[in-house]
């Protein structure tokens, strides 16, 4: 952190940590929940994997992640400013991933 002109700066302007967006956004129930998705080295953002739940992310940054036996896909449509209710939260985010996908550990249908 730097503190120019009174102010603290702690990420670039139209960023945010990962664990954050995934709380305000409603994805997961608790902070710490969502800082334990980013650190156990299954998330990906805009491809690259991460392990840190301090990693920024912006407006288009597409996210995958594997969530109760499936891997989910979004892309980021807004940073919220607050953890608002479900209706707000569900406007952050689009889904990516087919209706139709398997699930991850599923076993696939022999012909």
């Amino acid at each position: 952190m730097t503190e120019a002109a009174g102010t603290i700066l702690t990420a670039p302007a139209g960023t945010m940590r990962i664990d954050r967006f995934l709380w305000y956004a409603r994805i997961v129930k608790t902070r710490s929940a969502a800082q334990a998705i980013a650190q156990k080295g299954t998330m990906r953002i805009d491809g690259r994997r991460i392990e840190r739940a301090h990693v920024p992310v912006r407006v288009g940054s597409v996210l995958a992640f594997p969530w109760n036996g499936r891997v989910r896909i979004l892309r980021i449509e807004a940073l919220p400013t607050r953890r608002g209710p479900p209706s707000e939260a569900a406007l952050l985010y689009t889904s990516l991933e087919s209706l139709s996908a398997n699930a991850v550990d599923a076993p696939e249908a022999s012909a």
